[in-house]
């Protein structure tokens, strides 16, 4: 399916199409692609795209570029997904969380306790699983190009510490506008709460909510931490991010063209993951510095605790497909 747009949304998108006109512009024998996110300059996803230019004007002798627009300059990550689809914008980057309503298999990321640990999950993604579902969204024309880590998602609360599933009986958790996040805080015995992230602060600040659920770099960039000061370390989810490629420009490129794209952002996954690494080893020795105690539970009990929700996906397709994760053999190599 193609997003129905309103016709507010449909004016403003031609209104930017009357700008960038394609998401791929051919001067003479070069190409340069346009690619916009809402993160800024600092993220490790937005040095890993610069560390992919430099790669794809390498492996392309000089004839293709990545023009590059961070920080939200170009719209919401809805309206950059839209634009995508119609070609105006080449590439962007997406949570696999709003990929559920394009490719239903993605809401496998969040589902708690699915993956094992990190060398698990990578060891999914880097191999035949992870590349159907890069690929499962060419029907609806976004073709994923890789995978760049965001980490787990663990529990932060203002003033209850988070040792096991029980000591969440009671409590307001701030979630994502996702039914399946929902059901994970519901199945561990919060109270699942969806609030929007920029209005979060003030809803810890007010007691609107007792807590909420995110990756460190998040907790430490947003100043949560001036709130909440617990976290928990329970890694109940893993939500990579996924390179996105409009598919009507990628349909433009010659093979060899998708071959040096397609190289240029495989070489710039492990120059991400090294980033994140530092940035979240950082964020945790500065939230610790901050004063915050953060926990490292036994997550045996927080595993148990969402069986149910597990069982509940019998018979559905996303349920096989935990299945074929839960037998993939992890290897430390990918931690």
């Amino acid at each position: 399916m193609i997003m129905r747009l309103n016709p507010l949304r449909y004016i403003i998108l031609l209104a930017f199409m009357a700008v960038a006109v394609t998401g791929c512009e051919q001067n003479d024998d070069h190409v340069t692609l346009k690619l916009a996110h809402g993160l800024d300059t600092g993220h490790s996803v937005h040095k890993a795209m610069v560390f992919m230019d430099q790669r794809l004007r390498e492996l392309s002798g000089g004839t293709m570029s990545i023009d590059i627009y961070p920080s939200g300059q170009l719209g919401s990550e809805r309206d950059l997904m839209e634009l995508l689809q119609i070609g105006s914008l080449a590439m962007t980057k997406v949570s696999t969380s709003p990929m559920e309503s394009f490719v239903p298999q993605m809401k496998v990321f969040s589902i708690p306790y699915v993956f094992r640990d990190q060398a698990h999950l990578w060891q999914v993604l880097d191999g035949e699983i992870g590349q159907e579902l890069l690929l499962a969204g060419q029907s609806v024309r976004l073709r994923g190009l890789a995978y760049y880590d965001a980490g787990s998602r663990s529990f932060y609360t203002i003033d209850t510490p988070i040792r096991k599933p029980s000591d969440l009986k009671g409590l307001k958790i701030r979630v994502m506008k996702s039914k399946t996040s929902m059901l994970m805080v519901n199945a561990l015995g919060g109270s699942a709460t969806p609030i929007s992230f920029g209005e979060l602060y003030t809803a810890l600040q007010q007691g609107v909510v007792d807590g909420a659920e995110n990756n460190p770099p998040s907790f430490y960039l947003s100043k949560h931490y001036e709130v909440a000061r617990y976290y928990t370390l329970d890694m109940h989810t893993s939500v990579p991010d996924i390179l996105l490629m409009s598919g009507p420009v990628w349909n433009k490129l010659s093979p060899e063209q998708q071959a040096w794209l397609q190289e240029a952002a495989r070489l710039s996954v492990p120059y991400q993951k090294a980033l994140w690494k530092q940035s979240s080893d950082e964020a945790l020795q500065a939230v610790k510095d901050a004063g915050v105690t953060v926990i490292e539970p036994d997550k045996t009990a927080f595993q148990q605790a969402v069986k149910g929700m597990h069982d509940s996906y019998r018979g559905q397709p996303v349920y096989d497909l935990m299945q074929r994760i839960a037998n993939v053999k992890g290897d430390n190599s990918n931690d």
